[in-house]
Formats: structure tokens, C-alpha cells, sequence
């Protein structure tokens, strides 16, 4: 499964947008060490006058710099952590104005196929609604008239991420660099970052621009985001305060304290 929005075509009911919401982060961090259990919680409210349903289930999480999303099967993926979670209740009905936890814990092992653990693990916790009507669902079904269409059906990730910090090995790579002009002029510096270590980081990112004199003429930030082991992002930078000529452009990632890495690159605008 490849989307977080879910197009559904079914019997209308009512809508699923602002039946419930998450009182808790959509990313959970917890720094361990192996043989380590422990224990958190999600926080879901009904924003409704009405009773609500949800359902919580689990899989993997990878993204790519193309924009695709993976959501494979829980323990799919090489890093995954889903098998050390257990959580509970699989099923929730929320009554009115009312916030109710799904209670989690993770036991982390010594080791994984043999091998020493090392940096970080990750899956995703899924909060769904359940649709009144639906045949998940445990409310009594009320008689209305029957509607064909198209409904949204929006799901939450909660990213749970464990991290062996001791043993954590920190390494990007700029797998492409391109200078794109846009159709209505505008000249974008696309960076795609890879993570190629085995641990998270969120970086900070920018990209210094140099003249043929070796002056700085500008600095460009770039926006903040998590970067998994094995993942990759598109950074997109405007380059629209500079003149025609050839630069230098100094691209920069710095995460997770003392780790710095840039790669220089000749731009011709």
C-alpha cells in the first residue's frame, strides 16, 4: 500500500474528516539499549458530538526522494521494529467530547539475526476511523438513503522509532544535484539526500552560493524533515536573487551534533 489518503468507493455514510484527532505526536523517539522494555501511549479524541469508532493496526514506513511512499507489511523491512510492539486496543469506541490512550509497549532485543543491534528501528502504529455503517464497525447501523460515491477516508501515522544511540553510525549521500528552470523562470537547486548510515537523523541543510571571486552571495536553507536509514528526501532551493554567470554552490548537512558533511558543485545560471 503506497497512499496515506485512502479513496473509498462505498455506500455514503457520514464523513470520516474531524470525527477524531491525535492528542499525542505523530512521531514517537525513544533512545534504548538492547534488552530494554518499555512503555508509551497514543492519545485519540473524539472531536464529535457523537459516538466515534477507530481501529489501530501496524506497518512498515519507507520514503523515497520520487515522493513514494511504502507502507509494507509490519516486519517487512530490514530496520523494522513492528514485531517488538505490542499494543492494545486493536478496536476503540470514543465516546462524545472524550479522549481515550492506546497503551504500547516495545521489547527490544539483544540482538537481530545474530547480529548486534545499531542505530534505528521503525514501524508505523495506523489510527483509522471507523465509518458508522461500515461492517467493522460495532454501532447500531441507523436506516438512510443510499448514496453511490467517492469518500475520504484519512488515516494517521504514528512513526515509533527506537534508537540504539551508543552504536549508531551517521552517513548521507547527495545521489543527485540538478538546476531545474521552472516554466515561469524561476531557477531551483534540487538536492536528493540519502541516508546510507543506520541511524535517524533530522539535519539542518543549506547550500552556500560562491562567485567566480569566491564571495559568498547567498545562503539557502533548506526545510526541516527525518530522514531514516535507507530513505531518501528532495530538498528544492529558489535561486532567484542571482545574475547570469557560474557559481560555486556548497551543499551542507549537518545531524546529530558532530556530524558534517558537504559536497561543492559548479552551477551555470
Amino acid at each position: 500500500m503506497r497512499r496515506s489518503l485512502l479513496l473509498l468507493l462505498f455506500c455514503m455514510a457520514a464523513d470520516a474528516r474531524g470525527q477524531i484527532s491525535l492528542r499525542t505526536g505523530l512521531a514517537q523517539d525513544k533512545p534504548v539499549k538492547p534488552g530494554m522494555i518499555y512503555h508509551a501511549e497514543i492519545l485519540i479524541r473524539n472531536d464529535t458530538a457523537q459516538p466515534q469508532e477507530a481501529k489501530i493496526y501496524q506497518t512498515d514506513y519507507l520514503f523515497y526522494a520520487d515522493g513514494t511512499n511504502e507502507y509494507g507489511e509490519p516486519g517487512s523491512t530490514l530496520r523494522s521494529n513492528a514485531t517488538w510492539i505490542d499494543f492494545s486496543p486493536a478496536l476503540l469506541l470514543i465516546p462524545p467530547g472524550e479522549t481515550i490512550p492506546v497503551n504500547y509497549s516495545v521489547t527490544v532485543p539483544e540482538s537481530v539475526g545474530g547480529e548486534p543491534l545499531s542505530g534505528t528501528y521503525w514501524s508505523m502504529l495506523m489510527v483509522e476511523p471507523i465509518q458508522a455503517g461500515d461492517s467493522e464497525s460495532r454501532l447500531p447501523r441507523k436506516p438512510q438513503a443510499v448514496e453511490y460515491g467517492v469518500r475520504q477516508v484519512m488515516r494517521y501515522g504514528v512513526q515509533v522509532a527506537t534508537h540504539i544511540e551508543e552504536q549508531a553510525r551517521y552517513d548521507v549521500s547527495f545521489t543527485g544535484v540538478d538546476l531545474i528552470a521552472e516554466a515561469d523562470g524561476r531557477k531551483v537547486l534540487e538536492v536528493i539526500i540519502e541516508n546510507t548510515g543506520d541511524a535517524m537523523i533530522s539535519p539542518s541543510v543549506w547550500v552556500e552560493i560562491y562567485d567566480a571571486a569566491g564571495s559568498e552571495k547567498e545562503r539557502l536553507m533548506g526545510s526541516s524533515f527525518r530522514l531514516y536509514p535507507g530513505t531518501s528526501v528532495m530538498q528544492r532551493m529558489e535561486l532567484n536573487h542571482l545574475a547570469k554567470g557560474n557559481y560555486e554552490a556548497l551543499i551542507v548537512v549537518e545531524a546529530a551534533g558532530d556530524y558534517i558533511v558537504g559536497a561543492q558543485y559548479t552551477l551555470v545560471l
